[in-house]
């Protein structure tokens, strides 16, 4: 089963939120089966903003952190089909375009979950179902996967 990472996921193995949500992210990152977890290009780009941004990093800083990600992870492009889906998903849902565009790239990235603390816990389209990955008790889903 693929997963795919938001940026809060990224933000919190990073540092951002203090140590204990780091451990917490890195654990959850260590526990996914190999090849499990993605990354929707569009994480990156809001990575590099927190860490610049929020996080004081330099942007020499940044830029490793987001090309060591890269190296990690295999990445979804945000192609023209991902932009149209997340257009028409913003449309028809309360959501912000960039949190449709990583939801439309989870999808075309054939991932079952999209892991993030942003998005309505459940909420499920073309295939992708939103959850939070630091909630008490997982979801069904998920918990199957790091088991």
């Amino acid at each position: 089963m693929r997963v795919a990472l938001d940026t809060n996921v990224l933000a919190y193995a990073e540092g951002i939120n203090g140590a204990a949500k780091k451990q917490e992210a890195l654990r959850l990152i260590q526990q996914l089966p190999a090849n499990a977890a993605h990354l929707p290009v569009q994480t990156l780009g809001e990575l590099f903003q927190l860490l610049v941004r929020k996080a004081k990093r330099s942007a020499t800083q940044a830029r490793a952190a987001i090309l060591g990600w890269r190296d990690a992870f295999p990445v979804i492009e945000t192609s023209e089909t991902v932009m149209v889906a997340a257009v028409e998903l913003a449309a028809s849902h309360p959501l912000g375009i960039w949190d449709a565009v990583i939801l439309a790239s989870a999808a075309e990235g054939d991932c079952r979950l999209l892991l993030t603390e942003d998005l309505q816990e459940g909420f499920t389209w073309n295939g992708v179902t939103v959850t939070n990955p630091f909630a008490k008790l997982p979801h069904p889903l998920l918990r199957q996967l790091l088991s």
